[in-house]
């Protein structure tokens, strides 16, 4: 195991993440739909994120047992910030989009993680639906990266739109920390 995170943990942070993430959405509708269509191009978001996603990478390789493959360790280790150099100064279109899907790849194996072998808990395929839905959107994002702006553009083309995707993740947060303080 990677991650010492156990899945009441992960369901807490899960939950919580989503309900914040829904809340300013219903709070200033408006300055949230403004700013999500500005995020798939703006570069300071870019860089912040794929920094991010640097230091996690870096940790990772840092730290994982990679048994037989050990000796790759030290090369990956310094290709990976020269990667992320390269990036940052080469890719210019929706560099954000596509760090904002490495790191939901990221996110998804420690929730996958701690709910792996808890076969008696069913109300675990919450955060293991979640971290599948995290993964195919990191997929689709890091391939085609104008995908999320199509998806800022229809959420926001109407106000049901808007309110009926933020009241789903809010729902889905709010059961997330239910099953996290009642049944993990």
């Amino acid at each position: 195991m990677i991650y010492d995170l156990n899945l009441h943990s992960a369901g807490m942070v899960t939950g919580a993440l989503l309900v914040l993430i829904a809340l300013p959405g219903f709070i200033m509708p408006a300055t949230m739909q403004a700013w999500m269509k500005s995020l798939p191009r703006s570069r300071v978001a870019g860089v912040a994120l794929l920094t991010v996603v640097l230091i996690w990478s870096f940790w990772l390789l840092a730290t994982m047992e990679m048994g037989e493959f050990s000796s790759f360790r030290r090369p990956l280790l310094i290709v990976l910030p020269i990667g992320y150099v390269l990036v940052i100064r080469f890719v210019e279109e929706f560099l954000a989009v596509r760090a904002l899907g490495i790191l939901c790849l990221l996110a998804a194996e420690p929730l996958l993680e701690a709910g792996f072998f808890r076969w008696d808990e069913t109300s675990r395929l919450f955060v293991t639906v979640f971290a599948y839905v995290l993964i195919v959107a990191g997929l689709f994002w890091v391939t085609m990266p104008y995908l999320l702006r199509d998806q800022i553009n229809w959420s926001s083309r109407t106000k049901i739109h808007w309110q009926a995707i933020h009241v789903i993740v809010a729902l889905y947060g709010i059961a997330i920390l239910a099953c996290a303080f009642t049944r993990y």
